[in-house]
């Protein structure tokens, strides 16, 4: 996937001298992701794909680009969620993914964003797909449920990342806080290779799977997904509409030869509502043409998941007014602008 994204990419570079002739005008937008190790890293590379039709480009229906006019879109690694928001509130990134419930405290200053400027300017672009929670631990630590938690050595990920927000939550409800393990603060694939090493007992991790750092681990040793379930995790459903009930199937890492039940938040493309309406509109109207249809079908597992039937799902901010507006032509229920 990196493969194509760079070579669209050298094309787009090498376009430029053919701008002159072209009606379109360059225009470049940064979709900022998750760790390289993670499912928003190379969704976002397929979305870049998407909706980038570089000046110049062969049209859609001769069977070229099929994307926004003019755009070059990049995919670029990020420390997640959190990280995400506060690039689009500062202007240094055009886009990127967020959890939903660290969408929508970040817009309202609520939740984690308690005491800090809400982010009022913060619009969505669309709901992608569910974001797994993960809860990985060695088989043989010992780990059967999120209490026995206590007195290991646990990742939390990363600062910034939408995970390390979800995690706080998940120890509180089962009665845990950060003194009762020994934290460290890691993105999933060093979490991963410390466990492989046997100096790691377990680690969060919140994303669409089959998520790569898992997968490879799960071929190397035995590990376990801890389920989330029970009346904590009710709880957590019950004062926290942004999670749901979710289910890892067996057979998604090697050795779950069973159904694991966690919990679930979705995955959203957000910007600024200083974006331009039109540029936003022409990205939502390619996100959701015939090409990309095929792109995401064939690109991911999450990609077959990303859907127009579920883009406005679980959106808990307002939409950008070019997305707001393509999902009214396309016939969508779309909320009232705030």
């Amino acid at each position: 996937m990196m493969t194509r994204f760079v070579s669209l990419t050298a094309a787009a570079v090498m376009a430029i001298g053919a701008t002159a002739a072209s009606a379109q005008e360059m225009q470049f937008f940064r979709i900022a992701t998750g760790g390289t190790a993670g499912t928003y890293f190379p969704i976002g590379g397929l979305l870049a794909n998407a909706i980038s039709n570089p000046p110049g480009s062969r049209a859609c229906e001769d069977g070229g680009a099929c994307g926004a006019p003019g755009l070059v879109a990049t995919a670029i690694a990020s420390n997640g969620s959190v990280a995400n928001v506060n690039g689009i509130s500062g202007g240094t990134i055009e886009s990127g993914f967020s959890q939903s419930d660290v969408a929508y405290w970040a817009w309202t200053g609520t939740g984690v964003w308690e005491g800090q400027p809400a982010v009022e300017e913060l619009r969505a672009i669309a709901n992608l797909y569910p974001e797994s929670i993960h809860l990985v631990a060695r088989a043989d630590a010992g780990i059967a449920t999120v209490a026995d938690l206590a007195g290991k050595k646990v990742s939390l990920d990363e600062p910034g990342s939408g995970t390390l927000v979800d995690a706080r939550l998940i120890l509180a409800a089962w009665g845990l806080s950060e003194s009762d393990i020994t934290p460290e603060y890691l993105k999933p694939n060093q979490a991963a290779d410390l466990m492989r090493d046997g100096h790691m007992d377990a680690f969060f991790f919140v994303g669409g799977f089959p998520a790569g750092a898992i997968a490879e681990l799960a071929t190397s040793m035995n590990i376990t997904l801890v389920p989330l379930a029970g009346a904590e995790a009710e709880a957590v459903i019950g004062e926290y509409g942004f999670f749901a009930a979710n289910t890892v199937p067996a057979g998604t890492y090697n050795g779950l030869d069973e159904d694991v039940v966690t919990l679930a938040v979705g995955a959203q493309w957000i910007t600024s509502a200083n974006q331009p309406e039109e540029l936003v509109y022409e990205i939502t109207r390619a996100l959701w043409n015939e090409n990309s249809r095929r792109l995401l079908d064939s690109g991911h597992a999450k990609g077959r998941e990303i859907t127009l039937e579920t883009a406005l799902d679980g959106v808990g901010i307002p939409l950008h007014p070019g997305a707001a507006r393509f999902y009214a032509e396309a016939g969508l229920e779309v909320p009232a602008a705030e």
